[in-house]
């Protein structure tokens, strides 16, 4: 097990890496300066653009880091290695979606906690005193906010398993059927479909407002820790199928 976090992470971190390293040294740079009063005011508003462009080009290489993690299971000559490793496909299955969601929301956090400090340094020292005192007297809200943070990651793991589900549905049960591509986008469809009907079980915790068939729900702080869980169920039993469908078969 050790070992397939250890190849994940290698896999996922061989161009991540280098970018991740060349932004956040920018960063910090920019930081370090803005902070010590060394940066002009145009300089100030280059390292705010900067830094927000860093965040695209850093979503764009965590995308390329996560194909190469998913490509090393299912394509060859990598994935050879990758089936015939002596563990049970649920721990390799394991490490690579955890090593995915770690290192896709780690730099993110950064380059975007980066982006929001350079952007206070430009406000002016004003800016800091203004947020914390906006924190200290709304700090209930803030709390509220902070629990957007297991729900955003809970949501993401949801993602990667309905990503992974759907790429082994297609090597598995599906191979080999024509257009098996077109199939498994109809069925990561179906996945999503499915999980919008599994939130009819937060009504208790939530409004409700009806458009014919259209059914809206509104959570209240209260229900956000039961969505949380409730992504979190749905990302496991969808990592419980995959898992079971890689070890009945994959074709390479």
């Amino acid at each position: 097990m050790k070992a397939q976090f250890k190849y994940a992470f290698k896999t996922g971190l061989t161009l991540r890496g280098a970018a991740f390293a060349f932004i956040f040294a920018m960063d910090a740079v920019f930081i370090a300066l803005g902070s010590l009063g060394f940066l002009p005011f145009a300089a100030q508003v280059t390292a705010v653009a900067l830094a927000g462009v860093a965040i695209s080009v850093m979503l764009v290489f965590d995308i390329i880091g996560d194909i190469a993690i998913i490509r090393r299971m299912f394509v060859t000559p990598d994935a050879y290695l990758y089936a015939l490793t002596p563990v049970p496909r649920w721990k390799t299955l394991l490490a690579s979606v955890i090593v995915t969601a770690v290192l896709d929301i780690v730099t993110m956090a950064v380059v975007i906690t980066a982006e929001v400090w350079l952007s206070l340094i430009l406000a002016g020292e004003g800016a800091w005193q203004t947020a914390w005192g906006y924190i200290s007297a709304n700090s209930s809200e803030f709390l509220y906010g902070l629990w957007l943070v297991p729900l955003l990651a809970a949501g993401y793991l949801l993602l990667m398993m309905i990503i992974m589900f759907c790429q082994t549905a297609k090597k598995s049960i599906l191979f080999g059927i024509p257009a098996s591509r077109l199939l498994a986008f109809l069925l990561a469809c179906v996945c999503l479909y499915v999980i919008s009907l599994l939130q009819l079980v937060l009504i208790p915790f939530s409004a409700i407002e009806r458009y014919g068939l259209l059914i809206i729900l509104h959570l209240g702080k209260n229900a956000l820790p039961f969505y949380a869980l409730l992504l979190l169920l749905e990302a496991a039993a969808l990592f419980v199928i995959t898992s079971k469908l890689m070890e009945r078969k994959i074709n390479l």
